[in-house]
């Protein structure tokens, strides 16, 4: 990336090679569009740069830094092969395993605070459907998550089969003692009387500021999806129940771009995030559910590996996971390795 793709200095700076005197954002945008690959502008706000890349635009915080010094660690960043973002990320960490805030947009960010856990989420099934929700309560698993994606067109009696889906899900897991976060259809669970949901990071800033101010004032437990560096800098301020971290090993339930994490930014994750992380992706057998436990995940996703009958298969996932906790937890490394390819 040359000085061309990376534009960093002061806001005045900035309005002055933009040709505008608007605010760091839109100043950030004009260069954008007219081909810079990443805009920082530093030092706007109570120590806040504004930045903008191809993958993520935000206030970032951390460490102070002036145009040259950040520049010197962004290139740095970019040379262990890291995106923009993430190696904006990196080039103001305090410490290699001190994240700095990074907002869901213009909105100021949140000072992180994550929600208080009364339980460990341990092994966490994720089904498609009430009944399957049944099994797997039933084998004895309690932490579950419904996900039921939307179609391209959905209809009056596909919303109606989703709310009948989710209620009967709520009465089970309820009746069951088991925590249960509904995927993605975060107001339809509020309104049945759902105490968690997950929401992906696209879903999340899909909101915009107002949804997820409504959301926060839900009282409902949150889970969020991270793979990268900016992704957890951003999870960290919603006060979340728990960040997943994936893909840990490939998987096919999803196509995505993202490298595997493995169980080095797995380990680091856990460190970092400051809340419970839960580790998906590729957790087929009880090999990978005892790595997940001996890397300090506070909770392990199974997608398919509980097969047809959970009872017969859960045994030997409990066994693995008190296996992994028992022995000495895997040492993070002092940072991460990259998690999308440049």
């Amino acid at each position: 990336m040359n000085d061309d793709d990376l534009v960093i200095g002061s806001l005045a700076a900035l309005q002055a090679r933009a040709g505008i005197a608007g605010e760091a954002p839109a100043v950030a945008r004009a260069l954008r569009a007219s081909g810079a690959r990443a805009v920082c502008v530093v030092d706007v706000r109570d120590g806040l740069d504004w930045l903008d890349t191809v993958h993520a635009s935000g206030w970032l915080g951390g460490v102070p830094q002036e145009a040259d010094a950040l520049r010197l660690a962004v290139q740095q960043g970019l040379a262990r092969g890291f995106v923009a973002a993430d190696a904006f990320v990196v080039a103001k960490m305090a410490d290699p395993h001190r994240l700095p805030p990074f907002s869901w947009g213009e909105e100021q960010p949140a000072s992180p605070t994550p929600a208080t856990a009364a339980r460990r989420l341990d092994l966490y099934a994720i089904v498609d459907s009430a009944e399957r929700l049944r099994q797997v309560l039933a084998a004895g698993v309690r932490t579950v998550q419904l996900r039921i994606k939307k179609p391209a067109a959905p209809d009056a009696g596909w919303h109606a089969l989703l709310r009948d889906e989710v209620q009967q899900a709520i009465a089970d897991s309820n009746a069951a003692g088991a925590e249960l976060f509904v995927n993605d259809h975060w107001q339809l669970a509020h309104e049945l009387g759902a105490c968690g949901v997950h929401l992906g990071q696209e879903d999340l800033l899909a909101l915009g500021a107002g949804g997820r101010a409504q959301l926060r004032a839900s009282g409902m437990a949150l889970g969020i999806s991270s793979h990268s560096l900016w992704e957890l800098a951003r999870a960290r301020t919603l006060a979340p129940r728990y960040i997943a971290c994936g893909p840990v090993w490939p998987t096919l339930t999803k196509d995505m771009p993202w490298l595997p994490q493995g169980l080095d930014n797995l380990a680091w994750w856990c460190r970092a995030a400051g809340a419970p992380v839960t580790a998906i992706g590729g957790i087929l057998g009880p090999a990978e559910v005892e790595a997940a436990a001996r890397s300090g995940a506070d909770g392990v996703c199974i997608v398919r590996g509980l097969g047809e009958d959970p009872r017969l298969t859960l045994p030997a996932f409990e066994a693995a996971l008190a296996a992994g906790r028992a022995q000495p937890q895997l040492p993070p490394p002092q940072w991460p390795h990259p998690s999308l390819a440049g």
